[in-house]
């Protein structure tokens, strides 16, 4: 029985696995090109600790006997048990349809003929999210129209940022942050013309 989490060549196999997928895979199914970074990974983790003694605290207060008090220490996990799955969901997911943007709180969908250009920039970008700012590079995409036609205050107006490579998925894996800004932008490519 092979163990493929044991061997020595696991990332190679990985990469080669993720090229296949993407190429020859159902283009219709939403995917997300590249996986989720370690800083996600562990703040869902996190969450869902967090989660589990609240859930369990909700079991204990109802087991006191104070439902009500019970019921909303397990609303509140539950609550918390969502925003775990969405920080591990957020991301850019691309299928034949378009392109979405899924954050912590809202997704944004775009059909493929509202994609204008999607290109690797440097600038400054954000720490994790935060509002420290470091010089990196960042996916950017420009809605509809090549950047430029409309003037400078439209194209910074509808610029969005997709990707950073000091985002929770590429922050350690500058590499990783490269194949998948170009496997996004060869989806667009593709998809548009």
């Amino acid at each position: 029985m092979p163990l493929p989490f044991v061997t020595a060549d696991r990332e190679d196999r990985v990469q080669a696995a993720q090229s296949v997928t993407l190429a020859e895979a159902d283009r219709d199914l939403w995917r997300r090109p590249y996986r989720p970074g370690p800083w996600r990974v562990g703040g869902g983790a996190l969450l869902l600790l967090l989660a589990s003694y609240v859930l369990f605290s909700a079991l204990v207060i109802a087991l006191a006997g104070s439902l009500p008090s019970a019921a909303v220490c397990a609303g509140c996990g539950v609550l918390v048990i969502v925003l775990a799955v969405r920080l591990l969901r957020a991301g850019v997911w691309v299928s034949s349809h378009g392109l979405r943007q899924a954050g912590l709180l809202r997704t944004t969908t775009l059909r493929w003929a509202e994609v204008g250009v999607v290109r690797t920039v440097q600038r400054p970008v954000r720490w994790l999210g935060m509002p420290r700012t470091v010089q990196g590079q960042a996916l950017v995409l420009y809605p509809g129209a090549r950047p430029g036609n409309g003037g400078a205050g439209s194209e910074a107006e509808n610029r969005r940022i997709l990707l950073t490579d000091h985002n929770a998925d590429f922050l350690p894996r500058r590499p990783g942050f490269e194949r998948a800004a170009d496997v996004i932008e060869s989806w667009a490519a593709e998809s548009r013309g």
